[in-house]
């Protein structure tokens, strides 16, 4: 079977990297790839916003699976389009991808279906969303309705934060993703990541994982993609995994089948553990980044066989999803000046010397130029690392982060703390 993934990023390196190992597996296209994903794929150029030609190479090239790594895509609707062409795809529909592509659809869903999340209210001016504060307690959350590369959050500290936050999403500054916002209660706990795999009937978990926000050690400084992750988050008990299936999971993909926009894909569930039970966050409706990454590396299934079941209705005839008893964690090597203005152009070498301490080194910004490895800015490299525990992991990580030669790189020095100290007291 031909596959086609789409995506560039760190992400679909790991992807890329588990459905090559696939027997299943033909040939493996990527689109638009980076150099690390290009050891697995043969990289092909389209652009996937024109939706005709993206159905068009897939008739040419007799793809049976496109995998969508990315979340943009889905919330243009390219599964929709594949899917009318009766290409199998790995991803919803327009209309499902809403759950992440507007925060106000999610929480309305959520107080349709009784899923517990923040009290919230849905605003569509500047002055609405003003006058909406005085409702709210400090600290306050304040989001742009629609997708904004992570960029459209503020947990407001002061109320003179939260009439800024306020007033910058309605400034056009987010484009279209700023015409509507969500206002929400600050919720007070610790937050992790789960990932579940539904055709739309079947929900299967798919792990679990943390990861780290704030650009700088001590979780400071502002909010980025994602610093690094470890696999799996153990604050997240056999106990609340339950109670986030039955709870926040099934009613989702039972909501959204009800209202004739069934899901099909990786449901990611940012949740918080707060002295009530488990909340939701938010959703995302594709793997997460850096998340992916560690979730991979303990994954112990064929993906592609997992992924084609999925698109094709019929998850109920394979077994549940197994990973390794070793826990999973990446840093992120970013480009300095991240997350503001990123520097590009930075050689790295001596990725090689990093692998051979154990690590996997996922691409995520890179460039080829003229014969040398390259930053493209912005999230650069995943160091990836397993062992017996998180800090075991961790100190494979970072032994092989230091082989690596990347002077425009930095890094995050205390990636899974939370779990490290966690396991001292044991």
């Amino acid at each position: 079977m031909n596959i086609l993934l789409i995506g560039s990023g760190g992400r679909e390196h790991a992807l890329a990297w588990k459905l090559a190992q696939s027997p299943l597996c033909t040939t493996l296209f990527a689109c638009p790839g980076n150099p690390g994903i290009a050891a697995h794929a043969e990289l092909v150029d389209l652009t996937i916003e024109d939706h005709a030609a993206a159905v068009a190479f897939c008739e040419e090239r007799r793809i049976g699976l496109v995998v969508i790594g990315p979340e943009a895509p889905l919330v243009d609707g390219l599964a929709d389009s594949l899917r009318s062409a009766g290409v199998p795809v790995f991803g919803p529909g327009k209309a499902a991808a809403q759950l992440e592509g507007s925060k106000a659809f999610t929480k309305e869903l959520c107080e349709r279906h009784n899923i517990p999340t923040a009290g919230f209210v849905r605003v569509t001016s500047e002055a609405q969303g003003l006058a909406a504060l005085d409702a709210f307690a400090i600290p306050v959350v304040i989001k742009a309705d629609g997708l904004a590369a992570g960029k459209g959050v503020t947990v407001a500290m002061s109320r003179a934060e939260a009439d800024e936050a306020v007033r910058e999403i309605f400034s056009g500054r987010f484009g279209a993703a700023g015409a509507e916002a969500v206002i929400e209660e600050f919720m007070e706990g610790e937050e992790v990541s789960f990932f579940a795999i539904t055709d739309g009937h079947t929900v299967v978990p798919f792990g679990s994982a943390q990861d780290h926000k704030r650009v700088g050690d001590g979780d400071v400084g502002p909010n980025t993609g994602g610093m690094g992750a470890y696999s799996p988050a153990r604050v997240l008990t056999p106990l609340l995994e339950g109670e986030t299936l039955e709870r926040i999971i099934a009613p989702t993909v039972r909501g959204l089948a009800d209202e004739g926009t069934p899901y099909s894909g990786v449901l990611f569930a940012g949740l918080m553990l707060t002295n009530q039970g488990v909340k939701l966050i938010e959703y995302n409706c594709r793997f997460g980044d850096p998340e992916c990454q560690v979730l991979m590396l303990r994954y112990q299934g064929d993906l592609a066989e997992l992924l084609l079941a999925t698109a094709e209705n019929r998850l109920a005839t394979l077994p549940p999803p197994r990973f390794s008893d070793d826990a999973a964690l990446t840093v992120v090597i970013a480009a300095s000046g991240y997350p503001g203005a990123p520097a590009q152009g930075g050689e790295i070498g001596a990725l090689a010397k990093a692998e051979a301490e154990g690590a996997k080194v996922f691409h995520a910004g890179t460039a080829m130029d003229g014969g040398r490895l390259v930053s493209k800015g912005g999230r650069v490299l995943n160091v990836t690392a397993s062992g017996q525990s998180v800090g075991a992991a961790q100190k494979i990580a970072y032994h092989a982060i230091n082989k690596i030669d990347f002077n425009d790189g930095f890094f995050r020095h205390d990636i899974g703390w939370r779990e490290v100290e966690r396991e001292a007291k044991e």
